[in-house]
C-alpha cells in the first residue's frame, strides 16, 4: 500500500484513532486474515459468518502489525487502533483513498472484469498480458467480493501502472460499490449467465447486477462488451462510456474465426479491421477464445500492440488453478481438473471442450458434482446437464452427490444405459469407480462447484498429492 500517516487513514475510514503518534507512517500489506500479516501490516479485524477477527487481533499485532481498525476497540493488542462504525465500509473507503491518490499521479490505468463466468480467467490474461507493459497489480485467486476487491486494490502503490480489478456479486448494488471504489477506465462484462441465479433470484437481476459495471462509468471511460451475448450487449444502451465490442462475428471490433480446440490448447485466427493474426491458447477450452478477446480488447484499447499482447496469452499455461487444468498423471490418461467452480453455461462449455478433446482411441469421461447456487432452476439446469452429456455421447458419466443425482437420473431419461451414467454418494467412492475403469487414451473432466470438493479429487486423478 502507499505510505499513509495514521490520521490520514482515520480520516480516510471516519474512524477514531487509539494510541499510537498520528504522524506514524504505514504502508504495509492489508490484510484480514491474521495468520498472513507481517512486520508493518494493517489487519482489518472484520466480523465473519463463523468468528469474529477482533478475536484474531492480539495474534497480528505480535506477528508485527503496525495498526489495528476495528468495530470496538479491543483489549490486550500491543498495536495502534483505529475504531470505525462498520469495518467492510472503512475498508472500501481506505481502497477509495488509495486508489484516487494513486490516480492523482495520473499514470495508473484501472480495468474492471465482471460476468458470470471467465472473471478469473479474463483477470489472468490481462495480468499476462499488462504485466509485460509495465507494473501490474491483479487480485490472486478469485479476490473479487466486497472484501478481496478492496483488499487488491489496496496493493498498489505510486509505481503501479496498470491495477485489474475481478467484480464478482452475489445481489444488486454489490458491483456498482466496486465500481465506485476503483473508478474504472475500462469495464469488461463478459456474460450474463446463471451463476448464482438462485441469490439473484433470475436471469433478469442477474442481468441487471451485470450492468452496475457499465452505468456509472464515466463519459472518459471504455464499455468493452461480449457482441454474442444479447443481455450484454444491449448494456451499450445503459452506459454514459464509449462502447467497444468483441466477439465471433465480423460486426465486432476484435473478433475472431477458425477457432479449433484439442488437447495441447486452443486456435483462433483474430480479426481487427482488415487486420488477421494467429492465437494459440495454450490453455483448454473453446469458451476461453472469449475471454481472450476480452483480454486483447483491453490491451488494444491501453495501446499494448496486439502481436505483444498475444505473445503474453500464448504463454499461459492454464487459466488458473482447478480451472480446466490439464493434468497428466503419466498413465496414458489425462485428467482435465475444472471443479473450482460451476455453473450450467461454464459446466456446458466444459463438457463441449471434453467431446472435442477426446480422440477415436480414447474414451470421454465426465465426473459430474453440484452447481451451487441455481435456487429454484436447480432441479431444471442439472436434468439438463444430463441430457447434455448423452447428447455430446459422453462415453463415462460419473455422479457424485445427492445434490447432483439428477444429472444422472436425466442422462438415463435420455437413453443412458448398462452403466453409461453412474451414481456415486461421496468422492472417495467416484475415485475408486473411475481408477477401475480407466484406460490409455481416455480424457477424464471433473466438474462441479466449489463445495462439492471435487477439485480434490480431480487433483488424486491426475497424480498431485494432497
Amino acid at each position: 500500500m502507499i505510505a499513509l500517516r495514521l490520521d490520514e487513514i482515520a480520516a480516510a475510514v471516519n474512524g477514531e484513532l487509539r494510541g499510537g503518534d498520528p504522524s506514524t507512517v504505514v504502508s504495509g500489506s492489508v490484510q484480514t486474515d491474521s495468520r498472513l500479516v507481517e512486520q508493518g501490516s494493517i489487519f482489518f479485524a472484520l466480523p465473519g459468518e463463523t468468528t469474529d477477527g477482533a478475536l484474531f487481533a492480539p495474534a497480528a499485532a505480535e506477528a508485527g502489525a503496525a495498526l489495528v481498525i476495528a468495530e470496538r476497540e479491543l483489549a490486550d493488542v500491543a498495536a495502534p487502533q483505529i475504531v470505525v462504525s462498520d469495518g467492510v465500509q472503512a475498508l472500501a473507503s481506505l481502497a477509495r483513498e488509495v486508489v484516487s491518490r494513486v490516480r492523482a499521479h495520473g499514470r495508473m490505468r484501472v480495468a474492471a472484469v465482471t460476468g458470470s463466468n471467465g472473471k478469473t480467467s479474463t483477470k489472468n490474461m490481462l495480468r499476462a498480458i499488462l504485466s509485460a507493459e509495465g507494473p501490474t497489480v491483479a487480485p490472486q485467486g478469485s479476490f473479487n467480493n466486497h472484501v478481496g476487491a478492496p483488499i487488491s486494490m489496496l496493493r498498489i502503490d505510486d509505481d503501479t501502472r496498470f491495477l485489474v480489478v475481478e467484480m464478482g456479486a452475489s445481489g444488486a448494488g454489490e458491483i456498482a460499490r466496486l465500481v465506485s471504489i476503483a473508478q474504472p477506465d475500462i469495464g469488461v462484462v463478459l456474460k450474463v449467465g446463471l451463476a448464482h441465479v438462485g441469490e439473484f433470484g433470475g436471469i433478469d437481476a442477474v442481468e441487471r447486477a451485470k450492468s452496475e459495471m457499465v452505468t456509472d462509468l464515466a463519459p472518459s471511460a471504455v464499455a468493452v462488451l461480449n457482441a454474442d451475448d444479447p443481455r450484454v450487449a444491449r448494456m451499450a444502451e445503459r452506459t454514459p462510456a464509449r462502447v467497444r465490442t468483441f466477439g465471433l462475428e465480423p460486426g465486432a471490433r476484435l473478433w475472431a474465426d477458425g477457432v479449433e480446440s484439442g488437447a495441447e490448447g486452443t486456435r483462433f485466427t483474430l480479426h481487427r479491421g482488415d487486420e488477421t493474426l494467429p492465437v494459440r491458447l495454450r490453455i483448454l477450452g473453446e469458451h476461453h477464445v472469449y475471454n481472450a478477446l476480452a483480454a486483447l480488447s483491453v490491451a488494444d484499447e491501453l495501446g499494448v500492440p496486439l502481436d505483444r499482447a498475444i505473445t503474453a496469452l500464448e504463454g499461459l499455461e492454464r487459466a488458473e488453478r482447478w480451472r480446466m487444468e490439464r493434468l497428466d498423471p503419466g498413465t496414458g490418461w489425462i485428467v482435465i481438473n475444472d471443479a473450482y467452480n460451476a455453473s450450467p453455461d461454464s459446466t456446458a462449455a466444459a463438457l463441449k471442450s471434453l467431446a472435442h478433446l477426446t480422440r477415436e482411441e480414447g474414451r470421454s469421461v465426465a465426473v459430474l458434482g453440484e452447481m451451487a447456487e441455481l435456487g429454484e432452476y436447480a432441479g431444471e439446469e442439472h436434468d439438463r446437464i444430463g441430457l447434455l452429456a448423452v447428447r455430446l455421447n459422453i462415453k463415462q458419466l460419473i455422479v457424485v452427490g445427492e445434490r447432483a443425482r439428477r444429472i444422472h437420473v436425466a442422462a438415463g431419461l435420455e437413453g443412458s444405459w448398462d452403466g453409461e451414467s453412474r451414481y456415486v454418494a461421496d468422492p472417495d467412492d467416484a475415485y475408486d469407480v473411475v481408477q477401475g475403469l480407466l484406460r490409455p487414451g481416455d480424457v477424464v473432466l471433473v466438474k462441479s462447484s466449489k463445495s462439492a470438493g471435487l477439485r480434490f479429487l480431480g487433483d488424486r486423478l491426475g497424480g498431485i498429492a494432497e
